[in-house]
């Protein structure tokens, strides 16, 4: 799953194992389960899906094999503004390419990527629904509608003066 480990915390461990009893640690719970999970820890790295296997008593490649189904949920830690930009048949008609390749170019990220300060990470998702808005980016919450190359710079800096 990954070439290093991270310890989990034993406070981090012992939310984990109160979500899993909150829903009861039934399996059929499993997408909650993740969905709480990562919004604990900002992704699901191995250790987290070994304890929610462990808790709701099914297989790790069962837990596995949901986190890398679902385009929701990442292994990798995303950055603080967690920039997608939607690539669905919309967007991608009204140039979404060109706006994710002007991300990537002033980022010098690619896509999965997270910058080295940890403040930006860039993914594609395929729809979020506001396709009259195409091309639409997503920063984190926030969803910029008819976003142009010309825009990108601006959203980042956006961001950058927030520390």
């Amino acid at each position: 799953m990954s070439g290093y480990k991270i310890e989990l915390k034993k406070k981090d461990l012992e939310t984990l194992k109160e979500v899993c009893k909150s829903f009861n640690n039934d399996p059929g719970e499993l997408i909650n389960v993740l969905h709480k999970a990562q919004s604990i820890f900002g992704y699901l790295p191995a250790e987290v899906q070994e304890v929610v296997a462990e808790e709701l008593n099914i297989p790790v490649a069962k837990v596995y094999g949901v986190v890398t189904f679902y385009s929701f949920f990442t292994m990798k830690p995303k950055g603080r503004y967690p920039i997608s930009i939607c690539t669905g048949t919309a967007c991608y008609v009204r140039g979404a390419e060109k706006v994710l390749d002007e991300f990537k170019r002033i980022l010098k990220l690619e896509v999965g990527e997270t910058s080295e300060d940890g403040k930006f990470s860039i993914s594609c998702l395929r729809c979020v629904g506001a396709c009259g808005l195409a091309p639409v980016v997503m920063v984190g919450e926030k969803t910029y509608g008819r976003v142009s190359p010309d825009e990108v710079r601006k959203i980042i800096e956006e961001y950058e003066d927030m520390e």
